[in-house]
């Protein structure tokens, strides 16, 4: 099997949602230059992802949003009208100056991950996992869903069985929308309970492949060892997917301000690890991360486990560079950010008990599956 791919783009480097907007922040091109200074991302693994045309994104969004993206982007504006249909123009989900072009970018990325996927491989695409978006209207920050257009394209080059892990702290609302119902499509959400979007109950099934882990404030990395191998590993083991979608958001990090869960990246690490061992086709996104330093050295540290790099304790002076070139404006950790966000990408584990309710959801949960088999 050839190494594995990163596919980023120079767009998103210096392209933001606003200066108030959570996603004000650096990620990908944190990710990329970070890989670049490890001596872990060079042109024979880095692919610049082409920009999804409308007929492209089509195969699952509707036509009149994706021109209305567009004109949004080039007239800077939407009309009262265009803002209630596609829920564009929000506070949530703004206008900026690449409000087409950049949702377009990964969800290009996405559509050519599925092609390279025709044959085994591993593709990441940090910039990929905006799990929220709908055929018809943005959602929760997400212009496009990129990991449905990514298990479609998958499905055109004859994948039917497409595994979909997603471990973001906010549910995939989006994807559950797109394959709920579809029995060749197994879909494993962990997420904050009563986290927006407020969906994906434990009782959800679907066509019976849908399995939600609603978790409790302060999740450690014990519990997350727990859930993956009582429930994540045997579920898509017995699932015998062609392929794995796994949606690697970094807002379940402790540092990060959009969710009270308290996992280290260690714990992220170990999921993107054991998944890749039941799969020769792989594709990891990335997903929520808001903490700047957080989410680059966690996606960082996704690219190392795929491309099987080892991490040091301590970076080397080029990578703390990047790190310490970071800014996190209207926020006050960022104006006093610990030295380890400089000097390290492994987080400490945040080891803890294991509480009796995520043990018993577990055990809900794999009962379920098993009586499904």
């Amino acid at each position: 099997m050839k190494p594995p791919l990163f596919i980023g783009s120079e767009i998103y480097r210096g392209s933001s949602y606003g200066e108030w907007h959570p996603l004000r922040v650096p990620r990908v091109s944190t990710v990329m230059d970070l890989s670049r200074a490890m001596g872990w991302l060079d042109p024979s693994t880095y692919v610049t992802s082409p920009r999804a045309k409308p007929a492209a994104l089509s195969i699952w969004h509707d036509p009149a949003y994706i021109t209305a993206l567009q004109q949004a982007e080039a007239e800077g504006e939407v009309s009262p009208e265009i803002r209630a249909r596609h829920n564009i123009g929000t506070h949530a989900n703004p206008i900026f100056s690449e409000v087409f072009r950049r949702p377009a970018t990964s969800a290009g990325g996405a559509l050519l991950a599925g092609e390279i996927l025709a044959r085994p491989g591993v593709v990441y695409a940090p910039a990929g996992g905006t799990h929220h978006g709908m055929p018809d209207h943005a959602n929760g920050f997400c212009y496009f869903n990129d990991p449905v257009l990514a298990i479609l394209s998958l499905r055109r080059q004859g994948l039917r069985r497409i595994a979909y892990v997603d471990i973001d702290a906010h549910h995939c609302d989006g994807v559950d929308h797109a394959f709920r119902d579809d029995p060749d499509v197994l879909l494993v959400s962990t997420h904050e309970v009563n986290r927006w979007p407020r969906t994906g109950a434990l009782t959800d099934e679907g066509a019976g492949n849908v399995f939600n882990l609603p978790l409790p404030k302060g999740l450690n990395d014990t519990e997350m060892a727990l859930i993956l191998d009582r429930l994540i590993l045997p579920v898509v083991a017995r699932f015998a997917p062609e392929a794995i979608v796994l949606q690697c958001g970094a807002d379940a990090l402790a540092e990060d301000p959009q969710s009270r869960l308290t996992l280290s990246n260690g714990a992220l690490w170990s999921v993107v690890a054991a998944l890749g061992g039941l799969t020769d086709r792989y594709l990891v996104l990335g997903g929520g991360g808001y903490n700047p330093w957080s989410v680059g050295r966690a996606w960082t540290g996704v690219w190392a486990t795929l491309a099987g790099h080892d991490i040091p304790e301590r970076l080397p002076a080029l990578a703390q560079d990047v790190l310490r070139g970071l800014e996190w404006r209207g926020n006050r950790r960022g104006r006093r950010p610990p030295e380890h966000w400089f000097t390290t990408l492994r987080d400490d584990p945040r080891n803890g008990p294991i509480r009796a309710e995520i043990r018993a959801d577990v055990d809900t949960l794999a009962a379920r599956f098993a009586a499904t088999v």
